[in-house]
């Protein structure tokens, strides 16, 4: 299971309160502080305490307010360890939208668990089945899932959820985006109705009031420091410029050699534009890889490997990648075509300054998008409703984010430093692979099957036809005569059909050499080129001497 270690990202207030003080159980506390986390956020601070008295809770908070301990200390409270009792069935179920946020939710869940030995299985499409399998069979305490293979699995009855007693609903929101909430409440409707229900979200749309109506009973809510309406982080310096689609790669070549830069994430809003980006900056030297909805599992877990080891710098992503996504370092995040809208605006850009830190976030705007920037920026209140006009030799955009003056649009050599995504390795996950080159391969044969099946019917038609009208013997007495015949008889006859089909002497010199490869007996017919008389006669007599299963004489004469 790939992703971040859980781990201090970010300064917390020297007056939190600590997990202890909270109410969590001293072994969560203890592996807690191995990994040096000691005091709540306040998103923490709020959930846990209320979340321990199994009462339902909603918690509107955006990504990067360290919530996964919000509801992952409580779940650990509730579930029993495997020397605690448990029997492998799965006792507390979290359902992400995305297959990054559960890989990233269930490393942080299982590190916060290591000491009593919980086990924690993220269930996510995009790999092979009998892994996920063969962990269900073994036993878990805790489930962190997408709908899409939860379903799955629960229709192929490998997974039981009959005595889930603690439910999470994690980026709900972003749920609704993708269409999963029809998903969601049929795994809801599966669940003991005797649970607790936690549901997050960054905002709170109608379907998502209705659907916490509905499931949740009486359900606390809490709000964060701040939420998506009220905008991002305010520890992130939001820079917005107006740049021209020619230019955006220069721009952003110079930004990616600003003083100070750690990783970086770059986001698009189409998958051909993440890979031409990618291209573009790999050819200019830097350490670079994109992620988007192509890509095989195996693949972007690769690019994910390799982003938060360091071995790239980089990460080119759709809005795809844009939840989940939990990596130390993030300083910029550069918005490469303008978000759709402000709530694409405030999770792109939550990628950095998360937890407390500080980050950078940079828009292009494009002529073009111009009235969309205008709705977001008026929406969250950012107050640069037009923005200034910017190409890479644009002296302010030096000044605003640090960059050296003499740099250019490639990076040197001498700072080319990191091991790229080459050095880290795919791993073979065994699920279904994106390519079609596999399924063009297979049907290839088989329309060429169909076709030689047709034109061999075709061409049996045609010859029982041509032998009554011409010898006069029924087609019936034919038939036995001609699966009485060996296999050189049915090679004879493709060839014939090609010189019915296509008129001319050389179709008819080529059916000539094909008919003496395959019919041994009728080599010495191949003597014979050039003359367009003899293919003619051979079709003649053919049609009469194929019921006598002596195809090779005929041509002989």
């Amino acid at each position: 299971m790939d992703g971040q270690e859980l781990a201090p990202t970010a300064p917390v207030r020297p007056e939190a309160p600590t997990f202890a003080e909270l109410g969590a159980r001293a072994e969560t506390v203890e592996a807690l502080a191995a990994a040096g986390i000691t005091r709540a956020f306040a998103i923490q601070e709020y959930a846990i305490p209320i979340a321990l008295r199994g009462v339902d809770l909603i918690g509107q908070a955006p990504t990067g307010t360290g919530k996964t301990l919000g509801f992952g200390v409580p779940l650990l409270d509730r579930v029993f360890a495997p020397g605690e009792g448990s029997d492998g069935v799965p006792q507390a179920l979290v359902v992400v939208p995305t297959r990054e946020l559960g890989i990233q939710v269930a490393k942080d869940l299982a590190a916060a668990g290591r000491t009593r030995g919980v086990r924690v299985l993220p269930i996510y499409g995009g790999v092979a089945y009998e892994p996920q399998i063969d962990a269900l069979r073994k036993g878990v305490e805790i489930l962190v899932g997408t709908p899409g293979r939860l379903m799955d699995l629960q229709k192929q009855k490998h997974l039981r959820l009959d005595r889930v007693h603690a439910l999470v609903l994690d980026e709900a929101d972003r749920m609704l985006d993708l269409g999963f909430l029809d998903d969601v409440e049929k795994i809801l409707a599966m669940l003991p109705e005797d649970r607790q229900t936690m549901l997050f979200s960054a905002t709170m749309p109608d379907p998502i009031v209705t659907l916490s109506r509905r499931f949740l009973r009486q359900p606390m809510t809490i709000h964060a420091g701040h939420t998506a309406e009220t905008g991002p982080s305010p520890q992130t310096q939001q820079l917005v410029y107006r740049t021209h689609s020619m230019n955006k790669v220069e721009v952003v070549a110079r930004i990616l050699q600003a003083e100070g830069r750690g990783l970086t994430m770059i986001f698009t809003r189409t998958k051909r534009a993440a890979d031409r980006v990618a291209e573009d900056l790999d050819f200019r030297g830097f350490a670079v890889a994109a992620v988007h909805g192509d890509l095989g599992q195996g693949a972007r877990e690769r690019a994910l490997r390799a982003f938060r080891a360091g071995k790239i710098d980089i990460l080119v992503a759709t809005d795809v990648a844009a939840r989940g996504l939990d990596v130390t370092g993030v300083t910029h995040v550069i918005n490469y075509d303008c978000p759709e809208d402000q709530d694409t605006y405030t999770h792109r850009i939550g990628r950095t300054g998360r937890a407390g830190a500080t980050g950078v976030a940079v828009t292009f705007v494009d002529w073009d998008d111009m009235p969309r920037w205008r709705i977001i920026d008026k929406t969250l209140g950012l107050e640069m409703p037009e923005p200034p006009e910017t190409y890479h030799t644009s002296p302010h955009l030096y000044t605003d984010l640090h960059i050296p003056t003499d740099i250019s649009g490639t990076l040197p050599t001498a700072e080319r430093t990191r091991a790229g995504l080459s050095a880290e390795i795919e791993e073979d996950l065994g699920g279904t692979t994106r390519s079609r080159r596999g399924d063009s391969a297979g049907r290839g044969p088989r329309r060429g099957e169909s076709r030689s099946e047709g034109r061999g019917e075709r061409r049996g038609r045609g010859d029982g036809r041509r032998d009554r009208s011409d010898a006069g013997t029924p087609a019936v007495a034919e038939a036995p005569a001609a699966d009485a015949g060996d296999s050189a008889d049915e090679g004879t006859r493709t060839p014939r059909r090609r010189r019915r089909r296509r008129a001319g002497e050389v179709v008819a010199s080529e059916a000539t050499a094909v008919i003496s490869a395959d019919a041994g007996p009728a080599e010495p017919a191949t003597a014979s080129d050039g003359e367009a008389s003899k293919p003619r006669r051979r079709r003649r007599r053919r049609g009469g001497g194929s019921g006598a299963g002596t195809p090779a004489e005929a041509t002989a004469d």
